[in-house]
């Protein structure tokens, strides 16, 4: 069962032209109302608890779950999730709105709610950005293929660290670690020199299952709640001396930062598209058939400290990933590794070919050797410095109405 909103719905609720949540989005995110929990939809700049629908009788989920503890609200199937978005539209797009009391219960001002992140009960973040993948290579391994011979016949990940997933507009602390310099030099401990970003997408789930127990590529899809826009920061200098031969750790744990809103599949289904060949074929426990990419127009704002207004400095999509979710997912779950309701998923970075669509400074500014000019300041930047504001924007744009995902920010606070 799937519920795709009509492309000529409108709701009650107003909502702009250029809204990245029209009536046709309807997505979940979990509202901090009083040091508790509440699960909420967003309409144009409106969000709407649903708790106090759930008490009105206007949908039928249980209060339980709509309320109180973060990890209950992402215990959902598929199934159950578009049934609640039926149920939702069916609301909202009613000519007749709520009455005075419903709306004062259930509905706040966007600007005026904090967001909270779900509970991650595992990060896993993988490598499928093919693009990034072959930057990376030419700069590492210049006299070698980009790729490694593993890279096109499995979705290369590694698990990270769930505690330090945090919510947009959330700082994040310059992290400290160890580098080194030349080959003779001994390493040293302090700030990261090479603070990066990383553009990503990534994948709640809402169902788990046992040890032992794989998962066909045909269902991935259905243990999905939907997705989230991800910044996965990363401490260069830091991975570089640390990275090898177990891969990242510290220079990856800091932080991730994810947008609160999770946009469903229903709703991004409309902009399904065929993603990269895969040459050579992939195993059958990973070979997906039909549309298995989404159309997300991806881009990254950069506001210095001394700048006024942020400035684009990459624009790239979705559709560059090389390996799918649902592949990402069946790979994860092939050795029987159980899964959980709370994992979240991350792409890896998302670049395109062109030098602007590169999705890290590390890739923008080519080792540091090409620095990105803050065209209001004259300002150079190798990497990120303290003080500097990023942030990701998404969104899938149809000739109807576009479904976004909002923003994910966060501002470069100096080591402590």
């Amino acid at each position: 069962m799937s519920f795709v909103v009509p492309t000529d719905a409108t709701s009650w609720i107003e909502v702009e032209p250029e809204s990245d949540f029209p009536i046709q989005n309807l997505p979940f995110g979990i509202a901090e109302i009083g040091g508790s929990f509440e699960l909420a939809t967003r309409v144009g700049e409106t969000v709407v608890l649903l708790g106090p629908l759930a008490r009105a009788g206007l949908i039928t989920w249980d209060e339980e779950r709509l309320m109180g503890s973060k990890p209950t609200m992402l215990q959902v199937s598929a199934e159950e999730l578009s049934s609640l978005r039926m149920e939702l539209f069916a609301q909202l797009s009613s000519e007749k709105p709520f009455d005075a009391l419903l709306k004062a219960q259930c509905l706040l001002p966007a600007s005026m709610v904090q967001m909270a992140v779900p509970k991650v009960t595992a990060f896993i973040d993988f490598y499928s950005g093919i693009n990034h993948a072959s930057n990376v290579g030419r700069m590492f391994r210049p006299d070698q293929p980009p790729l490694l011979p593993n890279y096109r016949h499995l979705p290369v990940g590694y698990n990270g660290r769930a505690s330090s997933v945090i919510i947009s507009d959330q700082p994040v602390v310059r992290p400290k670690g160890q580098t080194k310099g030349a080959d003779d030099t001994a390493p040293t401990y302090g700030p990261t020199k090479e603070l990066d970003f990383e553009l990503e997408m990534g994948f709640y789930l809402g169902e788990g299952t046992e040890i032992g127990d794989t998962v066909p590529i045909e269902e991935a899809e259905s243990k999905m709640i939907g997705f989230v826009l991800v910044n996965d920061w990363s401490a260069r200098d830091v991975q570089r001396w640390e990275y090898q031969p177990l891969g990242p750790f510290l220079a990856k744990s800091f932080a991730t930062s994810i947008s609160p809103w999770i946009v469903t599949l229903d709703a991004l289904s409309p902009f399904r598209k065929q993603g990269p060949a895969q040459d050579p074929a992939v195993l059958p426990h990973l070979k997906q058939h039909g549309p298995e990419h989404f159309d997300i127009k991806l881009e990254v704002l950069l506001q210095t400290a001394k700048a006024s207004k942020p400035q684009v400095i990459s624009r790239t999509n979705a559709l560059e990933l090389y390996w799918s979710a649902a592949q990402q997912l069946a790979h994860q779950a092939s050795n029987g590794t159980p899964l959980e309701a709370g994992d979240l998923y991350a792409s890896g970075t998302i670049s395109g070919t062109e030098p602007d669509a590169f999705g890290s400074m590390l890739e923008l500014t080519w080792r540091g050797t090409k620095p990105i000019v803050i065209e209001e300041t004259g300002e150079e930047r190798k990497f990120l410095e303290d003080g500097d504001r990023l942030t990701f924007r998404g969104y899938c744009e149809g000739p109807e109405y576009r479904v976004g995902f909002g923003e994910v920010t966060a501002e470069i606070m100096p080591a402590q």
